[in-house]
């Protein structure tokens, strides 16, 4: 599953603020369909904002995370027209990511 991620990035000052919004569907585990059965466990283990090449947040996330999680980060640098991504990756391999440049 290749996830789909809103992001944008602004230079505010010396820092640079990235909003991301991703759509997955964190789902727990502990949940039940209509049918009674066990909806399977499907949530976000591990995110990264990138500044370039370099990794400047990185987060390891669990089933208590929201569905469609929403992650605000601020770094020192950045200019504007560099490149942000974030990227992530799921408990059953899944992945995504999203890139955007610095306004």
């Amino acid at each position: 599953m290749a996830g789909r991620i809103k992001i944008r990035a602004q230079k505010k000052g010396e820092l640079t603020e990235v909003k991301a919004l991703m759509r997955h569907p964190m789902e727990t585990g502990m949940r039940k369909d209509q049918a009674g059965e066990s909806i399977p466990a499907h949530f976000i283990t591990e995110v990264a904002v990138l500044h370039g090449d370099q990794t400047v947040m990185q987060a390891h996330w669990g089933a208590a995370v929201s569905a469609n999680p929403f992650l605000g980060v601020r770094f020192q640098g950045g200019q504007a027209g560099d490149a942000v991504r974030v990227v992530w990756t799921d408990n059953q391999g899944g992945t995504g990511e999203g890139e955007t440049t610095i306004r």
